[in-house]
């Protein structure tokens, strides 16, 4: 059985059911340009808006010829695009949302999507992913199209690229590909951008290809100058190969000392005392936008996968006054590539590192629980199974109503809140009060008021439950934990008689 449709088609049927969420609107003139219709009721300011909307492509201006050759035509830039997805196992409707978030990832790249095809097989084709009776309807169609690059829903072999792009004559590159393009327009900081190198440099690693020199050989092996051509020696692509490798090798070591950094800051909040909430959710699902509505951080928010890359970490105060820190991690995706786990690894360590996690989902998804499977299987990975979770439920203005009860029936620690609107944030607030973990000892402590310091950390560190002036000092009643406790113990009144 195989469906070969028009995504064009396609995708409006699929935004007339699901009109929020399916396809991205980043690229849009009125999502970037400021306006006070559109952006008026944005939660927070967009500090890194400007920035973003700073350097745009003007559409239209190429003069790129058409007979360049295959070298040339390899730019690391994508245009017009043909999707290609398989079609395994699940419904029709799982494979065409799979096709349409492949849509969405094109254009947060800055691709025109013009074309998707979709290929039922049992099992990937070894040669050319889709057969070789498809790979020449897929040529006929990036004909008939003018594309200029095939993107396929999976991550290829080398063999399975070289053999398509002979096929359909055009550039051939996966999701895994796609993805890296995204993470590296998005990273910002030295750390992200370095774990983004390595990630691509993993990918690259076992895909170089070489043409004339570049499968020449060098001078072979032999002492001293004379001859000297014995042995074959190795192609220079062999060089190239070897070189990257130490590229990679002094990469993970520069990530190695700025993991230091991020450890030195988590030990401080561990030695303070100092509560952590990681939020960690499906990309696009409403992170950042829930971050700034609980601390007022102004976290870049677009409409667009993977916007925001670079890990933020605020401090924040639960309604009964006790402080921990919110921080909002790189965005999860379906097939999420394992050389991103494995870079981002030192990131993600601060949802494995935290006390509590807020699992955000798009409650306006049309599929929330693939979403859930899929994140849940990246925290698995990272080692934060034992981490307590609260499920929040994100976009509920726009979620349909029995699709929010359903999640709220499967998920038992779940809340429903609209990062837009406000609506349920302080229940959460209350919530994440009530989970957080209390300190564990409970002190009744007379201290003196020239032992003021004292008191501070009852407050920061700490759950008071009562505060009382007296002429002697202050009488505090807290929970405190273990270390604190030792240091009040000389204040605690002794029993009368």
């Amino acid at each position: 059985m195989t469906s070969s449709s028009s995504f064009s088609q396609e995708s409006k049927r699929l935004a007339h059911t699901y009109p929020d969420g399916l396809r991205a609107d980043a690229l849009m003139e009125e999502d970037v340009a400021w306006s006070h219709e559109i952006d008026g009721d944005r939660d927070g300011d967009q500090f890194d808006r400007s920035d973003r909307a700073a350097l745009r492509r003007v559409a239209g201006l190429s003069t790129e010829l058409e007979d360049v050759t295959e070298v040339e035509y390899r730019q690391l830039r994508l245009e017009r695009v043909v999707l290609v997805g398989v079609w395994t196992s699940g419904t029709v409707r799982d494979a065409e949302n799979s096709l349409a978030e492949l849509a969405a990832l094109a254009e947060t790249a800055g691709a025109l999507v013009l074309d998707g095809v979709i290929q039922r097989r049992d099992k990937p084709d070894a040669a050319t992913f889709i057969g070789s009776g498809k790979a020449l309807e897929l040529r006929d169609i990036v004909v008939e199209s003018g594309a200029d690059t095939v993107i396929c829903d999976g991550e290829l072999s080398p063999g399975q690229l070289i053999a398509l792009e002979d096929v359909v004559k055009v550039k051939v590159i996966d999701r895994t590909a796609l993805i890296l393009d995204i993470f590296a327009q998005h990273a910002k900081s030295r750390e992200g951008k370095a774990q983004v190198a390595l990630a691509q440099m993993q990918y690259m690693l076992p895909r170089l290809r070489g043409w004339g020199q570049s499968l020449s050989r060098q001078m072979g092996g032999g002492k001293g100058g004379g001859l000297a051509t014995r042995g074959p020696g190795e192609t220079k692509i062999e060089t190239d190969r070897r070189r990257i490798r130490e590229k990679m090798a002094k990469m993970r070591r520069e990530i190695a000392e700025m993991k230091t950094g991020r450890d030195i800051q988590r030990q401080s909040r561990r030695r303070n005392k100092v509560p952590s909430v990681a939020i960690a959710g499906y990309t696009n699902a409403g992170k950042s936008s829930l971050l700034n509505r609980l601390t007022g951080a102004g976290v870049l928010v677009e409409n667009a996968l993977f916007a925001t890359l670079d890990p933020t970490v605020r401090r924040a105060e639960t309604p009964s006054g006790r402080l921990y820190t919110l921080a909002d991690t790189v965005g999860f995706v379906r097939h999420l590539p394992h050389h991103l786990v494995e870079a981002f690894r030192s990131t993600m360590e601060e949802v494995g590192d935290s006390d509590l996690i807020l699992h955000v989902v798009d409650g306006s998804h049309p599929d929330p629980e693939e979403q859930l499977a899929a994140v849940r299987e990246v925290i698995r990975d990272v080692g934060a199974t034992g981490v307590p979770e609260i499920v929040v439920i994100n976009k509920a203005d726009a979620a349909d109503p029995l699709t929010l009860q359903r999640l709220l029936r499967i998920e038992k620690r779940s809340i429903a809140v609209s990062a837009r609107t406000g609506q349920g944030i302080t229940e959460l607030l209350a919530l994440i009060d009530n989970e957080l973990p209390r300190p564990s000892v409970e002190v009744e402590a007379l201290v003196p008021y020239t032992h003021g310091k004292l008191v501070a950390r009852a407050h920061t560190e700490g759950e008071v439950i009562s505060e009382e002036h007296t002429p002697e000092g202050t009488l505090l009643k807290v929970r405190v934990h273990e270390e604190l406790a030792a240091d009040l113990a000389p204040y605690v009144p002794t029993p009368a008689g």
